[in-house]
Formats: structure tokens, sequence, C-alpha cells
């Protein structure tokens, strides 16, 4: 870790349905400008309504976000491939043997596995956000803008 922060990053999860849009997501709003990002998943998925509410509290909307698998991807040349599941690093070595590209797995809980109340879901679900952007802001090296 460490060195030049990547210019371009690709996270990727199972079914690019919660993780790595979240992710991707909190990258982008970290990060403005500054790093080119995109998310995918080993399979598609589809939309949840629980990762779209706990990124609104947070400032993000992924309302508009649609599943893209590895396959799907229009994009190459990516830096850094985070990977949140094992399906998906497995996935991301298999497809990076050739390429210069450096993969992390940073192994992440699937809040899609919660149980309980709409409230209990949703803290499993803001858990695993919260995870993220701590991973991210040290991976990252990511300091808040002077104020002022």
């Amino acid at each position: 870790m460490g060195g030049v922060r990547p210019g371009a990053i690709l996270f990727a999860c199972s079914m690019n349905a919660v993780r790595s849009p979240m992710a991707a997501c909190i990258t982008r709003k970290l990060f403005p400008q500054q790093i080119y990002v995109r998310s995918c998943g080993a399979r598609s998925g589809a939309p949840d309504p629980f990762v779209d509410a706990v990124m609104q509290e947070i400032g993000c909307d992924l309302s508009s976000h649609r599943a893209k698998t590895f396959e799907e991807l229009d994009e190459s040349g990516f830096d850094l491939i985070i990977t949140l599941a094992p399906e998906a690093h497995h996935k991301a070595l298999e497809l990076t043997r050739t390429e210069a590209v450096e993969v992390e797995y940073w192994p992440t809980p699937d809040p899609t596995l919660a149980t309980g109340s709409r409230d209990q879901i949703l803290e499993s679900y803001r858990s695993v956000r919260d995870l993220l952007m701590e991973r991210i802001k040290k991976r990252l090296a990511w300091s808040p803008a002077p104020s002022g």
C-alpha cells in the first residue's frame, strides 16, 4: 500500500448490486474528478432498495445504477481492481493473468444476508457502507480539503 494513488479503479463484488456500487460511489464522492472509478460483478444482480436508502444518507445517489458483469465492462486499463467477494476475486485474477494490474481482495460482509426488522437490515447495510468508506480513505490516503 501507499505510493502513488491509482488513477483508475474497478470495484468488483458478486452481483454489482450492493458492495461494489457502494464502494465506487464513495470513491467518487471522496475523490471527485481525481480517480476514474467503475464497478462490476461476477454475475449480474437486481437493484437493491436498501443500498439506495443508506447511500442517500451520505449524499450518494445510486438510483440510476445498473449492474454490469466483468464481461459487460466496456473499459479496461485499470490500475487497481479491488474485489469485495471471493467469487469476484477469482474472476478478476482469471481475467487479469496477462495484464499488469494490481488486484486487492477486501473481504466484505454481504448485507443482503441480514435478517430482522427493516431497521436491523438497514443497519447491516450502513455497517458495510461505513467499513468501505474507512478502507477507501485508508487505502487512497484521503484527507479532507482544508477549509477557509
